[in-house]
């Protein structure tokens, strides 16, 4: 089977989309990526022949991908959400097509449209799902995805992570957050792409790029912007997590973390708050308890291979 994906070239929209294609080209199939430059030496170091579909940089519009729907001849095309213009051209072409979410059903008026009607392969818990999104669902388990890299040698007892994402990551909350987990007695390792910080505490250690995964799985507690990324992957470790969401998609994520009990969102993005918050996931067990059962429901999704091994009936 020949499967075509399709994602904005952002590492919060390609990623989540990885576990399923290597598990189709683990069984096999030959699979191709559409997506921007940026992505392009990852996807290729995994073999998934990736190809920027006309002048693309981020979003993929349909006279970018009419062309290369016709020369790849895909037998299934899996759609990001972030790219609805490859959804609409492949059904028009009457090309099999799945959507691919990146966490939960978003709210309107974070800068993407909702997608409406067709089957979603859905990578968020059923438990913290949006209640309002009703439609045709396939349930894949949440595999995190982050490149290789070297974790930072352990140094204290805890260990507090810390990321603001690829976008969101601004010097200015950044600052406030370290100012306020430097007072922990833990070790805070902070994930920083494209930020400068200097005159950090003894205890903090700043890296422009993490293998977030490994990193997690170290962790004790999580702070976070909210993003559906780092979300998925500290909850399938039952990490409890500190939200400070920023925008887009966070605020929602954000709301069904402390309605399931794994997180707290402080009342203000200050350093005293910041470090409160951690400080109480550090030492009351309900967070990682509550996080720990969200892990468990994770852990019975359907693999990436059982999805993969499924996806001919929808051919």
């Amino acid at each position: 089977m020949r499967v075509l994906f399709a994602s904005m070239a952002t590492v919060g929209h390609t990623y989540p989309l990885i576990p399923l294609a290597v598990a189709l080209r683990d069984a096999g199939h030959e699979v191709h990526f559409a997506v921007g430059d940026e992505m392009h030496p990852e996807l290729e170091r995994l073999g998934l022949r990736p190809f920027r579909p006309g002048l693309v940089f981020g979003e993929i519009y349909a006279g970018d991908i009419a062309p290369e729907l016709e020369r790849v001849l895909p037998d299934l095309v899996i759609s990001g959400w972030a790219v609805p213009e490859v959804f609409g051209e492949a059904r028009r072409r009457a090309f099999p097509v799945l959507w691919h979410g990146f966490g939960r059903m978003f709210d309107e008026g974070i800068g993407l449209a909702r997608p409406d009607g067709g089957r979603h392969v859905d990578i968020c818990p059923p438990s913290l799902q949006d209640k309002g999104f009703l439609q045709e669902r396939i349930l894949l388990r949440p595999v995190p995805y982050s490149a290789p890299g070297e974790v930072p040698r352990r140094t204290h007892e805890k260990l507090v992570y810390l990321t603001l994402g690829t976008t969101f990551g601004t010097e200015s909350v950044l600052t406030t957050a370290i100012a306020g987990l430097g007072k922990l007695d833990a070790q805070v390792v902070v994930a920083a792409p494209r930020v400068q910080l200097a005159d950090l505490p003894p205890n903090v250690t700043v890296h422009p790029w993490l293998p977030q995964t490994e990193v997690i799985r170290q962790a004790d507690v999580v702070v976070h912007h909210g993003g559906s990324g780092t979300m998925l992957a500290a909850l399938a470790e039952g990490v409890p997590q500190v939200v400070l969401p920023q925008g887009a998609d966070q605020f929602g994520n954000a709301s069904a973390l402390v309605g399931a009990g794994a997180a707290v969102r402080p009342e203000a993005v200050s350093a005293e708050a910041i470090a409160e918050s951690a400080r109480l996931l550090l030492v009351d067990g309900s967070y990682r308890e509550a996080a720990g059962q969200v892990a468990r429901e994770i852990r019975h999704m359907p693999s990436p291979k059982e999805v993969a091994d499924s996806l001919a009936e929808v051919v």
